[in-house]
């Protein structure tokens, strides 16, 4: 399946790959939210913030209980300067599941 060799291609640090084949597989099955999420992994790999952010964005829409797709779109807020936006996805991540990193991340005793 053309969504395992993406993972692999991510994996490969080769993003621009992954989302060549992402794009086949959301055209089939635009309700795969993980298919999404490994989109907007690949985005954000290869530096496309706007489009990260967004797929990020459809990913929390599905599913607003997925810490790690807000600790993803808080380091897409965070690399694109928007320390505010990123720190809320930082400690909404850390709420929903208390992770080392994620609490670190949160900074909660600012």
């Amino acid at each position: 399946m053309d969504y395992r060799a993406a993972e692999q291609l991510l994996a490969a640090r080769d993003p621009r790959g992954a989302l060549r084949l992402l794009d086949s597989v959301i055209a089939a099955h635009p309700e795969n939210t993980a298919a999404r999420l490994l989109r907007a992994r690949a985005f954000f790999a290869s530096a496309q913030l706007r489009s990260a952010e967004l797929e990020f964005g459809l990913v929390l829409e599905r599913e607003p209980d997925n810490a790690f797709a807000h600790f993803a779109l808080a380091r897409t807020h965070q690399r694109s300067g928007r320390p505010e936006q990123a720190r809320r996805h930082f400690r909404l991540a850390a709420a929903l599941d208390p992770q080392p990193e994620y609490l670190a991340a949160a900074r909660f005793e600012d």
